[in-house]
């Protein structure tokens, strides 16, 4: 098991002020590097960063922040896509998306060397079984949408054929059309 990155075993607020660090475009990655090394020595704590752990940190949060802003841009361009259909188009593709994500995660781990840990199936597993309970939920709801729909279409029609004087009949056919009966 490779060792945790000198970073990782920061204090949590030291590890903050080196987030906040990396975030500001003035400062650089040796200044960001020195000003951390200062914290560690104020609060006591035997440790120093290198500039290189910092900058391997750094660069793993900006290829982590990459694909979270790639993520939401291609969520946010499906969504706007889908905005006027019904909220389960949004549901299914959300869900397909983690699909797929447990699908590369899994065929990442098959290529590795090292057998995969239990906990790790168990937890792939149930993120599957929790996927499908929900695109069931989701399929659920966009039935009960749709009688609704249909119901309501009925209702207008039902009102519109009658104003407009058609028989009970004809009023009746039209309603068991767009509800579906035959």
């Amino acid at each position: 098991m490779a060792r945790k990155s000198s970073i990782d075993l920061l204090p949590d607020e030291i590890r903050d002020a080196l987030h906040e660090l990396l975030r500001d475009p003035k400062v650089s990655q040796l200044d960001a590097t020195l000003r951390i090394n200062e914290l560690l020595e104020a609060e006591g704590v035997d440790q120093e960063v290198s500039k290189s752990a910092v900058n391997r940190y750094s660069q793993r949060m900006d290829a982590i922040g990459a694909k979270m802003r790639q993520s939401r841009q291609v969520a946010e361009m499906w969504i706007g896509k889908l905005g006027n259909q019904p909220q389960g188009q949004v549901g299914k593709l959300l869900n397909e998306f983690t699909r797929t994500m447990a699908f590369e995660t899994a065929l990442h781990m098959s290529e590795g060397e090292d057998p995969v840990p239990p906990k790790l199936l168990k937890e792939l597993s149930l993120s599957i079984k929790h996927l499908e309970e929900a695109a069931s939920v989701n399929e659920k709801r966009e039935r009960e949408i749709r009688k609704l729909a249909a119901e309501e279409a009925a209702g207008i029609a039902e009102t519109v054929a009658k104003q407009q004087g058609m028989t009970r009949e004809g009023v009746q056919a039209i309603k068991d059309e767009i509800l579906g009966i035959r």
